[in-house]
């Protein structure tokens, strides 16, 4: 058998001083925060046998992965699949008791928690997700790859792969900034599922994460 191990990183913090919800709005860059969170998890990487690097096509997955790629001499890949996931309140405030969430005109947005109402739909997060983390698996057989993205997808496909359901408590996420959830796999098959925190713990409820 041949085992492949994925690594899925969180992307570092971002530099978002109005605290609104981005997205998948283009431009929002890494903190400096962001900067040294990115370089500590190239560093705890450096002697693993990474030998393919693919992130989300959105600026702080990129400026996350960079370093990683730079230090394997690596060309970084990108893969749409990887994306943050579409939320109906993108480029708001979305605090509870804040924002846009006090508008009576977003209230039908609320309506369905499970699938959810506000955005793209859990399942289909965790399906495209999967195909980006066996691509990834394929191009590093026998190796180890590096997948850039962001916390919703990451938590969404690890709970689809524990089979676990995938509506939750976004406060209950395991999923800190520049985290990563490891996937272990003997050939094609799951085998194996670990977590760190290379760049330490942080709050998922804190905008700008």
């Amino acid at each position: 058998m041949t085992q492949t191990v994925v690594h899925l990183l969180r992307h570092g913090e971002v530099h978002n001083p109005s605290g609104i919800l981005y997205g998948r709005l283009p431009h929002f860059r890494l903190s400096e925060t962001g900067k040294r969170q990115a370089l500590t998890v190239a560093e705890y990487l450096r002697d693993h046998d990474i030998t393919h690097v693919v992130a989300s096509p959105l600026l702080r997955a990129q400026e996350t992965a960079t370093p990683i790629a730079g230090s394997h001499r690596l060309e970084l890949a990108t893969d749409d699949r990887l994306i943050e996931s579409e939320n109906v309140f993108e480029g708001q405030k979305v605090s509870v008791g804040d924002g846009a969430l006090r508008q009576p005109k977003n209230w039908p947005h609320l309506r369905d928690p499970f699938t959810p109402s506000w955005g793209e739909p859990y399942l289909q997060i965790a399906h495209r997700m999967l195909g980006a983390v066996h691509r990834a698996r394929a191009a590093a057989a026998g190796h180890e790859a590096v997948c850039v993205s962001h916390q919703l997808p990451v938590w969404t496909v690890r709970r689809y792969l524990e089979g676990k359901r995938l509506w939750h408590n976004p406060s209950k996420r395991e999923c800190s900034l520049a985290s990563l959830t490891s996937l272990v796999f003997e050939d094609e098959k799951l085998v194996g599922l670990r977590y760190a925190e290379p760049a330490g713990a942080s709050d998922p409820k804190n905008t700008g994460a």
